[in-house]
């Protein structure tokens, strides 16, 4: 007979591990209710890993209604959420008040803003995971856990890994159902007729309404007293949500301060207004079973004369939705953020007409030193305290060696934790918010106030979860500038410099990428001086648009100056070319059209490689689309020969040469396109080449989305030589 570990051996009357579905179920069931039992949390729930191994989805809560935990129905194990991360990470995570769950998991933290203490345990058997076990506890005053420890949860654990362990050996795993199941808690003592009848008779007679509801929130029990308070009848509210049943409690905040009570398992209480204008007290007082209310009449100006002393407890009152909707805000606005001056826009303004702050500061952490990146509001000058201060200074110490912000409600305050701190006018509070995701400070936010500010638990929860999303996002900012520098700095490098000067020659160019946050793509152009009469004009477009068709650009664009510079015609520069193209063999294929221009002769000739013609305007303001007999594509065929076409240049004839994403619109034939682009260049006033360039993209831009790469290079005849 194979020995259980920790005294845990099979209690009598467990199913067999091959049992029925219902039977396992109500196994892992039992499992969950004495987990909960053993280490004194007043909720808990089992998380099992799907059967993809890609996520844990809740099984079973107990204590709570699984509706509240919607957000966690199903969690990706790449997720940042404590229910993934403790498999992830195969370890105990105890976060102990919610402040610093919303440090360390704002998302989870702002999904369900109340006050509680929880803790995530991997479900392991050896090197198996099987899910987790979610634990909740009240917070109390220290901010400790009121748990016997994390020998209990681990003993919990591995009674429940064991369960799972031989049952999927049986060939009968337990998976994770459609949905979850809420177990009910049974009743810890029977109550005869009489007892119940007493029971009732009680509440009667008090003077205040009495009512019951279960977890789920339903009428069970209302005194005749309370119906009356409430306007409504017992018969009709009895089985009802009140939310739903009275018309005036429809505001969320009802239904969210009842959850409150539930979720933190503490005291919650709070005035409702009864149109046309009476006003009830309601206390809640929660319990495993449900939460027992007392109603009473109340005057909303001396509402702490109808509720005695101790029945309000700060702990236990939700967020306000209207806080609650602000970070809701805060984040989405947040994800649309690209570069670090988008976040610092974003948060400022946001965050200071919220908490009608006066000064938002928000520092990068830059090679070991914090750099100021933004300030905006009254007296909006760099807090000396914190720019240019190491991580190793004592004030950025103070700051980030717990990870948790800082909150002074006085100048006072900020100067016995920071002596030094100078006194700058018109500010009096400040919350100092360090910005770390990934366990790696990335920079601190600053907000300050024009008077003394004492900072609400609510608030400072708020804060610390909004800081957790302004971490993230200045995170993703700082990479998204990096990047776009990067490609800034190679687009520069693989593209001219400038286009030469050339007397007789007026010459402009320009090139916008075609995927958002990627300044780089595939088509290039160039204009390269062969002597003082002569020149070469190449456009070209590679088979994509992303990095790697920006390094096979930076391949072809020099060889085909090189060709150029050689005094290579434009044939033998395509033939050249395309035997390089083909010997590399990169899998793309390039499109490109070559123009070689004499200015003394005003002529050009011209070939290409399966790219869009040129446009021509005259001197006299008509275009035409030129005709060029089209060669392959460069990189298809080595024998591949290129036609030529010799047309006159006469000054003050603009030559265009451009790729198909200036032209090119879902559900526009390429012709008509071409068209358009020809039609649209008469159609401007003659102008500089530079000015026309900028007209011509404009237009572009703003008559269809683009989603391809666009080089654009226009030439034109000043004088005869």
């Amino acid at each position: 007979m194979r020995a259980m570990a920790d005294g845990a051996a099979q209690p009598s009357g467990s199913p067999a591990p091959g049992a029925s579905g219902s039977a396992r179920r109500a196994e892992l069931d039992r499992l969950l209710d004495l987990a909960v039992c053993d280490t004194g949390a007043h909720a808990g729930a089992v998380f099992l890993l799907a059967p993809d191994g890609q996520a844990l989805r809740l099984e079973v809560i107990t204590g709570m209604p699984a509706e509240y935990l919607a957000p966690w129905l199903g969690v990706g194990l790449a997720s940042l959420d404590p229910v993934a991360v403790a498999v992830r990470e195969r370890r105990l995570l105890w976060l102990s008040e919610h402040q610093e769950l919303a440090r360390r998991y704002p998302r989870t933290a702002i999904a369900l803003p109340y006050h509680f203490a929880v803790a995530a345990a991997p479900i392991l058997t050896g090197t198996t995971t099987w899910g987790t076990l979610l634990l909740f506890w009240p917070c109390c005053e220290t901010g400790e856990l009121a748990s016997p420890g994390p020998e209990r949860v681990g003993l919990a654990c591995r009674r429940l890994g064991r369960f799972l362990r031989d049952a999927a050996e049986a060939g009968r795993p337990v998976t994770p159902g459609a949905l979850p199941r809420t177990l009910p808690r049974p009743p810890t003592r029977e109550w005869d007729p009489a007892e119940a009848l007493a029971a009732a008779d009680f509440a009667e007679r008090l003077p205040e309404g009495n009512c019951s509801l279960d977890l789920e929130g339903r009428f069970t029990y209302l005194s005749a007293t309370a119906a009356d308070l409430l306007g409504g009848s017992i018969r009709d509210l009895l089985g009802k949500h009140p939310w739903q049943a009275l018309p005036w409690s429809t505001d969320p905040a009802f239904e969210d301060r009842f959850r409150a009570a539930v979720v933190s398992r503490q005291p919650v209480s709070f005035t409702a207004m009864i149109p046309p204008n009476r006003w009830l007290a309601f206390e809640l007082y929660p319990d495993a079973f449900g939460v027992s209310t007392r109603i009473s009449p109340t005057d909303p100006d001396h509402t702490s004369s109808a509720v005695p002393a101790g029945t309000r407890t700060p702990r236990g009152e939700p967020i306000p939705l209207g806080q609650l909707y602000q970070v809701l805000h805060l984040a989405a606005t947040l994800s649309e953020a690209a570069g670090v001056g988008d976040v610092v826009d974003l948060v400022a303004d946001e965050m200071l007409p919220a908490f009608h702050a006066r000064t938002l500061a928000l520092f990068s952490v830059q090679e070991g030193m914090l750099r100021l990146i933004g300030c905006r509001g009254y007296n909006p000058q760099p807090l000396e305290l914190f720019d240019g201060a190491t991580l190793t200074s004592p004030a950025a110490v103070g700051t980030f060696a717990a990870g948790v912000p800082n909150f002074f409600a006085t100048f006072e305050e900020m100067v016995r934790a920071y002596p030094l701190a100078p006194r700058q006018d018109g500010l009096h509070a400040w919350a100092h918010l360090p910005l770390i995701t990934s366990g790696r400070p990335v920079g601190l936010c600053v907000l300050a106030f024009d008077r003394p500010h004492p900072f609400s638990g609510n608030q400072r929860t708020i804060l610390t979860a909004l800081a957790g999303l302004v971490a993230q996002a200045l995170d993703r900012a700082r990479l998204y500038d990096t990047a776009q520098e990067l490609a800034q700095t190679l687009q520069a490098a693989m593209l001219p410099d400038s286009l030469p000067d050339l007397p007789g020659l007026d010459a402009a160019a320009r090139y916008l990428p075609g995927v958002r946050g990627m300044e780089i793509g595939g088509d290039f152009y160039d204009l390269v001086r062969v002597d003082d009469t002569t020149a070469a004009a190449v456009i070209g477009d590679v088979q994509g648009h992303n990095a790697t068709a920006a390094a096979l650009m930076g391949r072809a664009r020099p060889a085909m100056r090189t060709h150029a510079a050689t005094g290579a015609t434009p044939a033998q520069a395509l033939e050249l070319a395309n035997r390089q193209l083909v010997d590399l063999d990169p899998g793309r294929f390039i499109s490109c059209l070559y123009a070689k221009l004499d200015l003394a002769r005003c002529r050009a000739v011209l070939a290409t490689a399966g790219h869009p013609p040129p446009i021509l305007r005259h001197p006299d303001g008509h275009t035409e689309v030129l005709h060029v007999p089209p060669g392959l594509l460069l990189g298809i065929d080595p024998d591949a020969d290129y036609p030529t076409t010799e047309i006159p240049l006469e000054p003050g004839t603009v030559l265009a040469l451009y790729t198909d994403g200036l032209i090119e619109t879902p559900g526009v034939d390429l012709d008509d396109a071409m068209a358009g682009l020809a039609t649209q260049l008469a159609r401007t006033p003659l102008q500089p080449m530079d000015q026309l360039a900028t007209h011509l993209i404009d237009h572009a831009r703003q008559t269809a989305p683009r989603t391809d790469d666009i080089a654009l290079l226009l030439l034109r005849l000043v004088t005869a030589r």
